[in-house]
């Protein structure tokens, strides 16, 4: 998952019609549903810390941990920027989410915009989830989103592109998936071009996105290895039950 360090140098403005507010006030309406004494947040794969500082900002003590050196960069100096007690509230540390071990138990564990999903094999879903079974407290949840096997297979992915601006450069992502029904894989190739418009020089940028989509009673065996289980499930914000078009799909967990 190394090649976040070159993604996510345009990776806030690709991002920038995102609706963290909207997902924050939904992430902690799961939180006050399921674990409604919660004070500290896990979030693994935090990114550049957006939804981490938001939550900060609803009184919540965040630990984000980030594979991405670069990410962690950027969350670091969004860190920097803050009032010195709200940044007080917010800690972010490089780590392998399979392998993190961090001697610390946390209310709540965090696991947002499909992090799960790029844990492609059996071995490394087992891993992640064996390192939330060691950080989570009794009585805690664990919120993670995938993309749903249902929803990828009836509505299958299909060539998009991007294009957003800031003042400094244009950006468009051209994203071509590729699909691996056997293996429950999709490839996302990605080109990524980048204008700037002082010189307007374009450099181009080209990664795969390796996917797993997933189904419910996989999650639910896999879950069941490590002591946990599935309390929860619905669409991503709507709330609606999963189907044949929930690609966005958020399951909430605790344990057995």
């Amino acid at each position: 998952m190394s090649i976040f360090n070159n993604y996510a140098r345009y990776y806030d403005l690709l991002y920038l019609d995102k609706d963290y507010v909207g997902e924050t006030k939904f992430i902690q309406q799961l939180i006050q549903t399921h674990a409604p004494n919660a004070q500290n947040i896990l979030e693994l794969g935090c990114g550049t810390g957006n939804h981490a500082v938001l939550l900060a900002k609803e009184g919540y003590q965040i630990h984000g941990v980030d594979l991405s050196q670069e990410m962690l960069r950027k969350a670091d100096s969004r860190l920097s920027q803050l009032d010195p007690e709200l940044a007080s509230q917010l800690k972010f540390t490089h780590g392998d989410i399979r392998h993190l071990r961090l001697n610390q138990t946390f209310d709540v564990i965090l696991s947002l915009f499909h992090v799960i999903s790029y844990q492609t094999t059996n071995e490394d879903l087992l891993a992640a989830f064996t390192t939330v079974k060691e950080h989570l407290k009794p009585g805690g949840i664990f919120v993670f989103d995938i993309w749903y096997g249902p929803a990828v297979l009836s509505d299958r992915p299909s060539v998009r592109v991007k294009r957003l601006e800031d003042e400094e450069i244009k950006v468009t992502r051209v994203a071509e998936p590729v699909i691996y029904p056997n293996e429950n894989l999709v490839d996302v190739n990605y080109q990524i071009f980048i204008q700037d418009k002082t010189s307007g020089a374009v450099e181009e940028i080209q990664e795969t996105h390796q996917m797993r989509y997933l189904f419910k009673p996989e999650l639910d065996l896999l879950l069941k290895d490590v002591g946990l289980k599935i309390i929860n499930d619905m669409e991503w914000m709507s709330r609606r039950a999963l189907g044949f078009h929930t690609w966005g799909s958020v399951f909430v967990v605790d344990f057995l």
